[in-house]
């Protein structure tokens, strides 16, 4: 089974940087996509950014500039750097991929998610 960790999550100053990872583990699959959400206390889950399988990255403009996200296909793991924190950022984040297993079939996997707290 395809399995996806997040790691890096902690409260940090407003103005602050954090570095998210997601190790995915498991065989015989392909991305198409990876991708960070995160979801405030109240709020919806939201799109934050996307890698495509050609390394196409795309953004929420609330995050654009201060935010980049990458992979590292060798160790299967995804990363989002998060620069010039604010405190709206403050939310629960959560690594989805989308693969496909050699066999044929698509599937979409979440991580259990990481807390990143921006204090003022």
């Amino acid at each position: 089974q395809v399995q996806l960790a997040e790691s890096g999550g902690d409260l940090v100053q407003s103005g602050g940087s954090l570095r998210l990872s997601c190790a995915v583990s498991g065989s015989d699959f392909t991305f198409n996509a990876m991708n960070w959400y995160r979801q405030a206390p109240g709020k919806e889950r939201e799109l934050v950014a996307t890698i495509t399988s050609d390394g196409t990255t795309t953004y929420a403009r609330s995050v654009k500039d201060r935010f980049t996200i990458s992979r590292d296909n060798a160790r299967n793991t995804m990363y989002l750097q998060m620069n010039s924190l604010k405190p709206d950022d403050t939310a629960v984040y959560y690594c989805n991929a989308a693969i496909t297993m050699y066999a044929g079939v698509n599937l979409e996997e979440w991580g259990q998610g990481t807390l990143v707290t921006v204090s003022s």
